[in-house]
């Protein structure tokens, strides 16, 4: 079904329910494909999820989380799209990195329109920090150094090069209207840990990340953040750091937690599912996880958040042609 069509069959079922009471009656129990080995992010986003669902007895029975690891996600991907169509039971854990690898066609011979979109419910926002005696003391000043001599800075980050912390400082760059984005050096390391912990030794001078990996380090006094990748201030012990959108750079980087359902799951089903996510969003139960993880407000759910992804993709996409890693 095409999605504009979705979009009003799933906008009437909304209209007319104020809870969940769709034609579709949901199996009394759920599968939640987490991409990876435990213990990551999808891992927590289905476990933590599925216990939402079960205290809040949305789902009557139990939702159970398999772990299956392989090519990024690519292989839950390829999973969901090849044997899964049309399960209703089954949600499937996502995130920035699952549209990164869309976008830089990791997925091989696979599109983000071949799975449905359902919602996010929360994400760990970008970050550029220095160490804290930097010379840098607000975004603009590092951008201006690296307008003037791309190579004048060198990043490190948790992810490989042209993941997602890579890009994070590419995308401040490029609205900053840094020239040669290519250029920009970047050094990736088995982790966030590590990489700030070459910034603090001052064998690096940036880093680029999630928030939640910084403040213990802002804290001790060993980092500067010189922006959030945020539309606006973050709450509770985030809310001293400043944007980039607030020193004139518009450049926005949510690490979003989410999830998509099989192609060819009914209409009602689908609905029901983006409901759910909006139900769980919202209870005390969430914003408990929320506050424990570390997880900060970003939200979207049905026809707004498969808009967000598609154009996220896009985004990333145009990026990594500009930086040279797609022709």
């Amino acid at each position: 079904m095409q999605r504009p069509v979705r979009k009003l069959l799933l906008a009437s079922a909304l209209l007319f329910s104020a809870s969940h009471s769709f034609a579709f009656e949901p199996a009394r129990s759920a599968e939640c494909i987490a991409p990876a080995n435990p213990g990551g992010g999808w891992d927590f986003t289905c476990r933590s999820v599925g216990r939402v669902l079960t205290d809040l007895s949305i789902i009557s029975g139990n939702v159970q989380t398999v772990n299956m690891p392989g090519a990024g996600g690519g292989v839950a991907y390829a999973h969901t799209v090849s044997k899964r169509a049309g399960d209703s039971a089954l949600l499937v854990a996502a995130s920035t990195a699952t549209t990164t690898r869309l976008a830089q066609g990791q997925f091989v011979g696979m599109s983000a329109d071949q799975v449905e979109w359902v919602g996010a419910l929360g994400a760990d926002y970008g970050v550029i920090a220095v160490k804290a005696d930097s010379p840098y003391k607000t975004l603009p000043e590092l951008m201006e150094a690296l307008k003037k001599d791309p190579q004048a800075v060198k990043f490190g980050g948790g992810s490989a090069a042209g993941g997602w912390d890579h890009l994070k400082v590419l995308i401040a760059a490029k609205e900053a209207g840094v020239p040669n984005l290519p250029k920009i050096r970047y050094l990736a390391y088995s982790g966030g840990a590590e990489a700030i912990t070459q910034v603090v030794g001052g064998h690096i001078q940036g880093f680029t990340g999630d928030v939640s990996e910084v403040q213990g380090f802002v804290e001790s006094g060993d980092l500067r953040v010189l922006a959030v990748l945020s539309e606006q201030r973050l709450p509770g012990d985030y809310a001293a750091m400043p944007t980039a959108v607030e020193q004139g750079i518009n450049a926005v980087a949510p690490n979003w937690r989410g999830f998509y359902l099989p192609a060819g799951v009914p209409d009602d089903a689908y609905a029901w599912w983006v409901k759910t996510i909006d139900d769980v969003y919202a209870s005390d139960q969430w914003k408990q996880v929320m506050a424990q993880s570390g997880l900060m407000p970003f939200h979207k759910s049905g026809a707004e958040f498969t808009a967000f992804v598609n154009q996220q993709i896009q985004d990333i996409h145009d990026l990594s042609v500009e930086i040279g890693l797609l022709k």
